[in-house]
C-alpha cells in the first residue's frame, strides 16, 4: 500500500488504498464505502447511525441475494437480520433497528486501517459516543471535485463481487481462479465443466490499481459505459502473437496481460495497435500486477499461476515475453504525449 499511495498521494489514492488494500474479513467495509458516497452526493455533513442504517443495510441485503456468505465468520446476528428481511420475516423498521444496534460494531473503527495502521486522511470522524453518528469530513466532499469520483462506486462494487464470489464458493479469496471473457470484457470463474459464474467487469476490477488512468499516457479514463474517455481493455502483448504460434498455449487473455487505456493509445492514429510497448512499460506492468498480488486481491493466485510465484519469477516471465514479442512484432511503441507517472 505504501508505494501505491506514495507515488501520487492524492485523496482518491487514499480512498482506493482502503478499498483495495484493507482487510477482507466481512463485506461491511464495502457497504459503508458505498453509503458514504451516497451521503457525499447528498452533501450531508453529519449522519446519525439511524440514517446510516438505511443505505448500509440496503447494500448488504442486496448482496445477500447474490451471495449468501458475506464474511469469513461462521455466524452474525446482523446478517441473520438481513436474511430475515429478505425472506419477509421482519419489517424494514426492524431491519433498521437491528442495523443501528449491531451493524457498525467494528466497521467504523476499522474502515481507515490499512496494513495495521490508519491512513493519513480520514473520510469521516467517529462521533458515536458524543452524537451517535459520524461526521463527514472535507476529504470526502473533496473527492466529488475530481474526475475519478465517478469511478469509485463501480470499483467498490467490483471488489465486493470478487470477494463474495470466493466466499460463496468456500474458496479463500487469494485462491480464486479468475478468467476473462474478451467478448463481453467480464471476469468469471468456472465451477464445473460447463458452468461458470460471472463476477464483474474487467474495467471495474482493474481501474483502481491504475488509479483511474490510462496505463500508457496517464490521462484520466472512465469506467462508466458512456463516460467521457471510457477506458478500453488492451492486451499489453498483442493477441496476434497467439495466431503466430510464438507463445504456445500461454493465455494472453490472462489478467496479467490486460491493462486499461484510453481510446487514442489503444487504437487512435498514433495508437499502439499490435506493436510492443517500449521496455520501461514492462516495469509498469510488473508493478501493476504486484499491486494486485500484494493487496491479497482475489485475483492474487490467478496472477501468480500465470506469471510466477515470486517477484523474481514474475519479472523474468515478463522479460521473456518481451523478447518473444519483439522478435515477432519487431516495432516498439510509446504514446506521443505522456503525463507524469502516478503508479
Amino acid at each position: 500500500m505504501s508505494e501505491f499511495v506514495r507515488t501520487n498521494p492524492t485523496l482518491d489514492a487514499y480512498w482506493r488504498a482502503v478499498i483495495l488494500f484493507g482487510r477482507n474479513v466481512a463485506s461491511y467495509k464495502f457497504a459503508l464505502a458505498k453509503s458514504l458516497l451516497e451521503f457525499a452526493d447528498q452533501e450531508k455533513t453529519f449522519v446519525s447511525l439511524e440514517e446510516l442504517s438505511e443505505p448500509f443495510s440496503r447494500h448488504i441485503t442486496d448482496h445477500l441475494k447474490k451471495a449468501d456468505r458475506q464474511g469469513t465468520f461462521a455466524s452474525s446476528r446482523f446478517l441473520e437480520a438481513c436474511r430475515s428481511f429478505n425472506e419477509g420475516k421482519i419489517a424494514h423498521e426492524q431491519l433498521l433497528e437491528q442495523t443501528t444496534r449491531l451493524g457498525f460494531n467494528n466497521v467504523i473503527d476499522a474502515f481507515h486501517i490499512v496494513n495495521q495502521a490508519e491512513i493519513p486522511k480520514r473520510f469521516f470522524i467517529d462521533d458515536r459516543k458524543s452524537r451517535k453518528g459520524i461526521t463527514i469530513t472535507d476529504e470526502l466532499f473533496s473527492l466529488k471535485e475530481i474526475f475519478q469520483y465517478q469511478n469509485l462506486p463501480l470499483e467498490v462494487e467490483a471488489r465486493w463481487r470478487l470477494v463474495e464470489t470466493a466466499w460463496s464458493l468456500s474458496i479463500s479469496p487469494t485462491l480464486l481462479m479468475v478468467s476473462y471473457d474478451p467478448l463481453v470484457e467480464d471476469l468469471f470463474v468456472r465451477t464445473g465443466k460447463d458452468r461458470r459464474i460471472g463476477i464483474t467487469s474487467c474495467r471495474d476490477a482493474l481501474n483502481g490499481y491504475q488509479k483511474g488512468k490510462c496505463f500508457y499516457c496517464f490521462t484520466d479514463v472512465s469506467i462508466e459505459s458512456e463516460g467521457v474517455n471510457t477506458a478500453e481493455v488492451d492486451h499489453f502483448f498483442a493477441h496476434i502473437l497467439k495466431q503466430s504460434g510464438s507463445v504456445g498455449d500461454l493465455n494472453l487473455d490472462g489478467v496479467w496481460n490486460l491493462v486499461l487505456c484510453c481510446v487514442e493509445c489503444n487504437r487512435g492514429s498514433g495508437g499502439k495497435h499490435s506493436r510492443v510497448p517500449e521496455i520501461h512499460y514492462l516495469e509498469r506492468l510488473n508493478r501493476r500486477n504486484n499491486y494486485l498480488i500484494e493487496s491479497h486481491h482475489p485475483l492474487r493466485e490467478t496472477l501468480r499461476s500465470q506469471t510466477g510465484k515470486t517477484e523474481i519469477e514474475r519479472r523474468m516471465f515478463l522479460q521473456e515475453m518481451d523478447k518473444v514479442a519483439v522478435q515477432n512484432l519487431i516495432h516498439r511503441w510509446k504514446p506521443l504525449i505522456e503525463l507524469p507517472a502516478v503508479f
